[in-house]
């Protein structure tokens, strides 16, 4: 494929986009070798310490193996890429090329949320609870105020996987919310049934305070699920 030259600022950020793009996109298949380092460095028209980089960059992401004196190939990043992978999107204002990837990020959300609630309920600590019921009012006064109300939501859920005690799902969390732009943007109109239902949040915040371990699960997965909808597809269509 050809490559347009780099811009003079941060070109070894222009490198990396550029190659991190077209190996999910498929324009270089696994187990292929890229272009050399002096290809790369003539098609890009940088030299050769900033390909050096952006190789380094997508080896440490998992897209490529790098050899001392041999090619670098591309590896397949469905099963070598991490999340960190849609992590590096984010100043790029860009998405993974992937249709589904607005979708895929929702139902994994609900996945973490609903048992992040259902081990809240079983193992956090009193002031963890009081924490979070304290969340489910900063967020019910925040009310009518969409933008404010989303702020709040965030804030909630952070409580609410803090009092997980579960690390890992913590870890996700930040990576989904720090990730807005990598993860696409969903359409507003499909997350506003979730962040207008009062109701919904206060009882999930009572319920996860009670301990009732069962019944916080399926509240929390009916609250994350809302934004699905019936049709999930159209999802992915209204966000590109």
């Amino acid at each position: 494929m050809d490559f347009d030259p780099a811009p003079r600022l941060s070109v070894s950020d222009h490198v990396f986009g550029r190659l991190r793009d077209a190996i999910v996109g498929g324009a270089y298949p696994a187990g292929d070798p890229l272009p050399s380092e002096r290809e790369l460095a003539a098609g890009f028209a940088v030299n050769r310490h900033a390909i050096r980089e952006a190789l380094r960059r997508l080896q440490q992401l998992g897209l490529v193996r790098v050899s001392q004196g041999g090619a670098t190939r591309v590896l397949d990043w469905r099963a070598t890429a991490g999340l960190d992978l849609a992590m590096t999107l984010t100043t790029a204002e860009d998405v993974l090329p992937v249709e589904t990837l607005a979708r895929d990020v929702l139902e994994m959300r609900a996945c973490i949320g609903a048992d992040a609630a259902r081990l809240a309920a079983e193992r956090a600590t009193r002031p963890a609870r009081d924490a979070i019921l304290e969340a489910a009012e900063a967020y019910a006064d925040a009310a009518p105020d969409l933008a404010a109300m989303a702020v709040a939501d965030l804030a909630l859920w952070r409580r609410i996987v803090e009092g997980s005690g579960n690390i890992a799902y913590l870890l996700a969390f930040n990576s989904l919310t720090a990730g807005t732009l990598a993860v696409g943007h969903v359409p507003a109109h499909r997350r506003t049934e979730e962040l207008l239902n009062v109701t919904a949040h206060r009882r999930l915040a009572a319920l996860i305070s009670a301990g009732a371990a069962a019944e916080a699960e399926r509240a929390a997965r009916g609250l994350l699920t809302a934004p699905l909808g019936s049709d999930t597809a159209l999802i992915d269509k209204e966000q590109r």
